[in-house]
């Protein structure tokens, strides 16, 4: 897509976020799991959706990201890496 929008001045691109601690993983997430996803995590936490944000506002900037099109970023604490 973002090569086909880019001719019409539409940047495409995505957040990816992580194991983001949010009401779903407290209603459908076991401790055990939520644990695993920790250890695998290099900061040793989860993230929070107020630290999504920045990627959001970055992206929606055109000041910031104008040149910026076909990208994921990933807000992850390190869990993947490229």
């Amino acid at each position: 897509m973002a090569k086909e929008l880019a001719v019409d001045n539409i940047r495409v691109n995505a957040v990816a976020p992580g194991t983001i601690a949010t009401d779903f993983h407290d209603r459908h997430s076991s401790e055990a799991h939520l644990a695993a996803a920790r250890a695998s995590i290099p900061m040793g936490r989860l993230g929070t959706a107020e630290e999504c944000v920045g990627a959001y506002v970055f992206l929606g900037t055109d000041t910031l990201s104008g040149y910026v099109t076909g990208q994921i970023i990933e807000v992850n604490g390190g869990q993947l890496m490229p």
